[in-house]
């Protein structure tokens, strides 16, 4: 984990988490509520975010809002201002995952993908920018170890994690000068109803199944969550959840050449076994987004 030498007292601050219904979004904002700060949780599923609301030991607000609404966003911004005060901690969280063969994916599902992953995130940080710098905050993007190394049957989440990993970079650029710092979360196989999904469908399970030992382990999400508090607490460049995915950026030059050999392999047998078949939006999550309104 690198981070600031200063760490940040969470205590009385107001942070955002997008994607707060369930999942690393829930329980990161519990950790976050705990260590004293106001908390406002974004998402699809309002019962569900009330419920969590509701349970937090610090005030707390929640709103149903699509992350890649600019117009709805820039609303619950302001109210989150009004309501519980300028915002320095910024989590974009939300996303959302399918998986199957490229040649097979709906278009329009595909892009949602790309849609709330991606540009919900630039949305995310547009909308409480005046904020980041107002308070020289802080804004944490979700990534993943598909960030940094693309697998198959994965190709809109893998997409859109490496777009964010590069908005990241960018964005803590551009926002150095302003003494707003950004730091990128790339975690592995969570505990979470998308990780119940992947499972759920045979060859998107067998993939993970053939990944070496440490990749295909499954973390609590309550441990990850507890890990990216940490970092926020410490405003955190870059924090691996578990701590050996650093060694993988040290190899990524060579993990394309290395996973097109595996799947060069092992697909035409997976294949031979079940055909490939696309999921649909995986998890609860994914589910919830597909009732959004037209």
């Amino acid at each position: 984990m690198t981070h600031s030498p200063r760490p940040l007292s969470l205590r009385g601050r107001t942070a955002v988490v997008t994607g707060a219904a369930r999942g690393v979004g829930e329980a990161l904002a519990r950790e976050l509520a705990q260590r004293g700060a106001r908390v406002a949780l974004l998402g699809r599923e309002e019962a569900t975010l009330r419920r969590v609301a509701s349970s937090l030991p610090t005030e707390a607000l929640c709103r149903s809002v699509d992350v890649t609404d600019d117009d709805a966003m820039a609303r619950v911004a302001a109210e989150v201002r009004e309501r519980l005060g300028e915002v320095s901690i910024v989590v974009a969280n939300a996303g959302i995952a399918e998986g199957g063969p490229f040649a097979d994916s709906d278009p329009a599902i595909w892009r949602r993908v790309i849609e709330v992953n991606l540009v919900g995130s630039s949305i995310t940080a547009r909308s409480y920018l005046p904020d980041l710098l107002a308070s020289r905050g802080y804004y944490l993007q979700i990534a993943s170890l598909a960030s940094i190394g693309a697998a198959p049957m994965m190709s809109s989440y893998c997409a859109s994690k490496a777009g964010v990993e590069s908005f990241a970079h960018s964005l803590r650029a551009e926002l150095a000068p302003h003494h707003v710092a950004v730091g990128i979360a790339y975690l592995n196989w969570t505990d979470t109803d998308m990780i119940a999904g992947v499972d759920q469908h045979p060859v998107l399970r067998e993939l993970r199944a053939h990944m070496p030992p440490p990749a295909r382990k499954v973390h609590p999400v309550g441990w990850v969550a507890a890990r990216l508090a940490v970092a926020v607490e410490r405003r955190s460049s870059a924090v691996y959840v578990p701590t050996w995915l650093r060694a993988a950026q040290l190899v990524r030059a060579a993990l394309p050449a290395v996973v097109t050999q595996l799947s060069r392999r092992e697909l035409p047998r997976l294949a031979a076994r079940t055909p490939f078949e696309a999921t649909g939006l995986l998890g609860a999550g994914g589910r919830a987004d597909e009732g959004r309104p037209p």
